[in-house]
């Protein structure tokens, strides 16, 4: 044994067989702390830690696979699996006033061409983890989480352990996806937090954290211990109909065994809709389960239909976030970040204070006019108080998530209190800081030689809505970065070559070996065929988003049609330029971001070294076989069957191309009563042009 030889006195040999013998008490302890809640070591555990990256650090050809250094937690038998769902899970958009549910049911009588009131389910908003289970015959086959709302994560097992979801129902359809909200009961937090306290073990910061952490549990039997409920209020894939309406579904779930919010209400116009949101507000504190706010949907499952779903939310749900709760504390400083478009962000830096049960120490202070007590358009806020250094400021979350500062106490002011100057520098990289007109910011001139925003622009470029490389993120781009060895996304796909072998390998970095390092070229190298959406994602175009992504790609194609376009277009003219504009959703601050991006030199340079390392595949049509797939239609004037929302999402589901204009490309014209010029500019073309019925007969409405 070697245990009291210092390391610097270590033989090879020696070495050899105490990383061992480390090996074997670490990974234990882990076992013991992470899988049992045990910590059987105390103050021993990190000097034996210490003890065994010095000897590895000393002997790095003598690391072992199993090396405790690699190991987070415990060691899995086996990781979660993916599970793609048939129906995806999206999100809600979100309502934070009266006025806002107003519009909102406003919103939904115009789509559908109603004047007629509309009946809404309104429920509380459990904040938890969302979770989808199937059920075939009846019994349960698997469950997910969320995930990306494609794809989410295998926690079957897990989701068995908990009391409130049923391992077989009874007369139900032969599949049933049952989608609903994980949580943890304020009393069941509490005393989970105690335990893990008395163990020394994590303590969480919310319900919300516990729930997801035990979940997602690799080890089924800590889920177990785990005091997890679930409410159930909406499905996925279904082999018949649950009912005809939002309610009656909600029963039929209750009646296969699940527990559904006894709080869910119908209500009649927005204002029933809002005064029922006032009493589940005020019964907030004693539910016992954190809620945070109020979810509405259309009742009628036909006009669920009928609204759809714009690319991430459905047109006939939103959620009424209740306010967010305050907090006063002192504002110690403020810093700049730099962003991936070089945007400068002030942050304030604030003596950490309890904010809706979390604690928080940083808040976002937007731009120069906010501090400066302004709006974008000069007019004051806050009374036209500023914010200073040394302030106390209230602190709220905005929509229960993101901290902001809401104002300032100026009573409280010393005199010893300092006003911001904004830079006009970067502080990453030193370069001009300007702010152009019309702007709210400030942004660093750099571009990639700034390293700030080099790194924000490879954190979203292998971010999940772009690349999405397995073991590639947030953390493994700042520590490639800052050793060189990445500097740009073409950067990645070579991480192989160069580091696969010789003497600078990835398996010899601390943190890293050979199966960690391999795993992770796999996962780059299973990237290098991408759908071309996510690429025009992924390059961080200013302004451009995954939606607007899915827009370019359905318009172009393919990468050699969107490349040759952007290369060849010219801002504010031509033919290109307008066929840009034509793209239902795609404005000029947008085709402009575009156009620059692919005729920066260096920028456009780095766009062309990434694309040669890819197989970027053509975008995928609808699958749709209809009289109008891959048509550009154009709707203009009034129409009276359906609104013109209506028409457009119809046509989009059928596989058309909806523009706002008329040109040589377009196929169709819709034309109803004050069609006007968009008529009169289609006779010209000889665009085939129908009235309202003659579009229904085409597409086999009536």
């Amino acid at each position: 044994m070697c245990v009291d030889v210092a390391v610097s006195e270590l033989t090879e040999d020696q070495a050899r067989s105490e990383l061992a013998r480390l090996s074997k008490v670490l990974l234990a302890a882990n076992n013991d702390y992470y899988t049992k809640d045990a910590k059987l070591i105390d103050a021993d555990y990190d000097a034996l830690k210490l003890r065994n990256a010095a000897i590895e650090k000393r002997f790095p050809q003598l690391k072992r696979d199993d090396s405790p250094t690699d190991q987070v937690g415990a060691t899995p038998s086996a990781g979660f699996g993916k599970i793609t769902h048939a129906v995806r899970m999206l999100s809600l958009s979100n309502a934070f006033n009266d006025t806002d549910v107003e519009e909102f049911d406003a919103s939904v009588s115009k789509f559908l061409g109603t004047s007629d009131g509309i009946l809404y389910t309104a429920e509380p908003k459990i904040d938890g983890l969302s979770l989808s289970i199937r059920y075939e015959q009846g019994q349960l086959v698997h469950a997910a989480t969320r995930g990306d709302g494609e794809t989410g994560e295998n926690v079957t097992e897990n989701a068995k352990t908990i009391q409130d979801i049923p391992h077989q129902i009874q007369n139900a359809p032969d599949i049933l996806e049952v989608r609903g909200e994980v949580y943890m009961s304020h009393a069941d937090f509490e005393s989970l937090n105690a335990r893990h306290a008395e163990r020394g073990g994590k303590v969480f910061s919310n319900p919300r954290n516990a729930a997801a952490g035990s979940l997602r549990q690799l080890d089924v039997e800590i889920t177990r211990a785990r005091p997890l409920k679930f409410f159930a209020y909406a499905w996925g894939a279904l082999s018949t109909p649950l009912s005809d309406t939002q309610m009656g579904a909600i029963n039929a779930l209750e009646s296969y065994g699940f527990s559904t919010n006894p709080l869910t209400k119908l209500c009649a116009s927005p204002q029933e809709m809002i005064a029922h949101y006032r009493e589940i507000e005020a019964q907030r504190a004693t539910l016992g389960y954190d809620i945070d706010g109020v979810v509405y949907k259309v009742n009628d499952l036909a006009l669920q239909g009928r609204l759809g779903f714009r690319s991430t939310t459905p047109r006939w749900a939103i959620a009424h976030k209740f306010p967010a709760e305050l907090a006063w504390t002192r504002l110690e400083a403020i810093d700049i970040q730099v962003g991936r478009t070089g945007a400068l962000s002030p942050v304030a830096r604030l003596s950490p204070v309890t904010v809706g049960g979390v604690v928080v120490s940083n808040a976002t202070l937007h731009n120069q006019d906010y501090i400066e007590g302004r709006d974008g358009k000069g007019a004051d806020i806050r009374g036209g108080k500023d914010i200073r250094v040394g302030d106390w400021v209230q602190v709220y979350r905005a929509g229960d998530v993101i901290p902001k500062i809401a104002d300032v106490d100026i009573t409280k002011r010393t005199g010893d209190e300092v006003a911001f100057v904004f830079p006009n520098v970067c502080p990453e990289c030193g370069s001009e800081a300007v702010r152009e007109d019309g702007d709210a910011v400030h942004r660093c001139t750099g571009g990639m030689i700034c390293p700030a925003q080099a790194i924000e622009k490879l954190k979203h470029f292998v971010s999940r809505g772009a690349f999405d490389i397995d073991g590639f993120g947030a953390k493994q781009v700042e520590q490639f970065y800052n050793d060189g060895w990445i500097s740009e996304p073409s950067d990645i796909f070579m991480l192989e070559e160069r580091y696969g072998s010789g003497l600078q390998q990835l398996k010899n970095r601390e943190g890293w070996g050979a199966k960690s390092a391999q795993k992770l070229f796999d996962a780059i190298s299973d990237r290098r065929e991408i759908d071309l959406a996510r690429m025009i994602f992924a390059l961080g175009i200013r302004h451009v988003g995954d939606s607007s992504a899915a827009l370019l790609a359905l318009n172009y194609g393919d990468w050699t049609s969107f490349e040759a376009a952007m290369t060849n277009a010219t801002i504010g003219e031509g033919t290109i330029w307008d066929d840009l504009l034509s793209i239902d959703g795609v404005g000029a601050v947008m085709a402009k971001s575009l156009i620059l991006a692919f005729h920066q030199d260096a920028e456009r340079a780095s766009i062309d070294r990434l694309a040669a390392h890819l197989t970027i595949k053509n975008a995928q049509k609808p699958a749709n076989d209809s009289p109008v797939t891959g048509k550009i239609v154009v709707f203009s004037g009034t129409l009276e069957k359906m609104s013109r929302a209506e028409a457009k999402a119809t046509a989009e589901s059928l596989g058309a191309k909806v523009s706002g204009s008329v040109s040589a490309k377009t196929d169709i014209l819709v034309a109803g009563p004050g069609a006007g010029s968009k008529a009169k500019k289609a006779a010209e073309l000889e665009i085939l042009t129908l009235d309202e019925d003659g579009w229904l007969d085409l597409i086999g409405g009536s």
